[in-house]
């Protein structure tokens, strides 16, 4: 069974002006999703800012996230390190939280040959019993999961049951889903690529979009999987500027500044993040008006 079907938030980490977790604001930011039709919260990956928080911070926010959603939709704690141990830590706590899954990224900086990927993945999945998530994200970790080592860890790790696909390689991800005969759940880690994911077998996507167009993005799957190819279709173009705007610097710089246009105190960002410049915040406003949000 799917860990979820269709839209999961990769949910933004609301701050005080000390850079200390908003944890009031964060819940208000909890509800809203869930109100608004996301399909999973995804907390502490990249866009939590989970790089710069120490590991009791992020094993506090995702207490805190698991407890405020209260089993309403899944909740997958982003757990991965370049260091497999802290990763293995990570995941123990996180199911022990009661977390519903494990959003695992390649180890970035030392990196791994592919057989270091997949001892890296079989030695944390061999500690905890809930389901994981491979991330493939080669252009923040310098790291790439090939097709064929992606099946053998879904093939041969028992509760490595999806990838998110961040690759933006189409192609190489047709390549993974073929060899993969239907042992590897897919989740588009790319908001400008939800639709062509789905056509070759996604599940649906762990979305920065989401955070400030939730109802949006949910509808953008469940239309797929209704069969209105045509109305997913242009939700994903109408979206389009938006996305662009959300990636003109890098995540999450964008979307915690889109987060205050919509009324959220998303609060600073941590070094070495710094606050969005004019230029690319004019071009978000806008963009954020034209598809119906301010």
């Amino acid at each position: 069974m799917a860990i979820f079907k269709g839209a999961g938030v990769a949910i933004a980490t609301p701050f005080n002006a000390d850079g200390s977790v908003n944890y009031d604001e964060f819940g208000r930011l909890i509800d809203f999703q869930i109100e608004n039709g996301t399909d999973a919260v995804i907390v502490c990956g990249t866009t939590g800012e989970s790089a710069t928080m120490t590991m009791e911070e992020h094993m506090d926010v995702i207490r805190y996230c698991i407890k405020k959603v209260a089993g309403r939709i899944p909740v997958v704690a982003g757990t991965g390190s370049n260091d497999t141990a802290a990763a293995i830590s990570l995941s123990k706590d996180a199911e022990a939280a009661g977390a519903d899954a494990v959003l695992l990224v390649t180890p970035y900086y030392n990196k791994a040959t592919q057989n270091g990927l997949y001892e890296h993945y079989k030695a944390i999945c061999s500690k905890i019993d809930i389901p994981a998530i491979m991330y493939n994200v080669p252009s923040r970790t310098g790291c790439c999961i090939q097709p064929e080592t992606a099946v053998r860890i879904a093939k041969e790790i028992p509760n490595m049951v999806a990838i998110k696909d961040a690759t933006g390689n189409i192609g190489q991800t047709i390549k993974m889903m073929s060899l993969a005969d239907g042992a590897l759940d897919l989740y588009s880690g790319n908001d400008d690529q939800v639709i062509p994911i789905l056509s070759v077998g996604g599940l649906g996507v762990i979305s920065v979009l989401s955070n400030v167009a939730p109802r949006q993005t949910h509808d953008m799957c469940q239309k797929f999987f209704d069969g209105d190819i045509a109305g997913a279709r242009e939700i994903q173009f109408k979206a389009l500027p938006l996305i662009n705007a959300l990636f003109s610097e890098v995540n999450p710089i964008p979307v915690k500044t889109a987060l205050k246009y919509i009324g959220f105190e998303a609060g600073p960002l941590r070094l070495p993040l710094t606050e969005l410049e004019p230029e690319h915040a004019a071009q978000l406003k806008k963009a954020m008006q034209d598809f119906g949000l301010i």
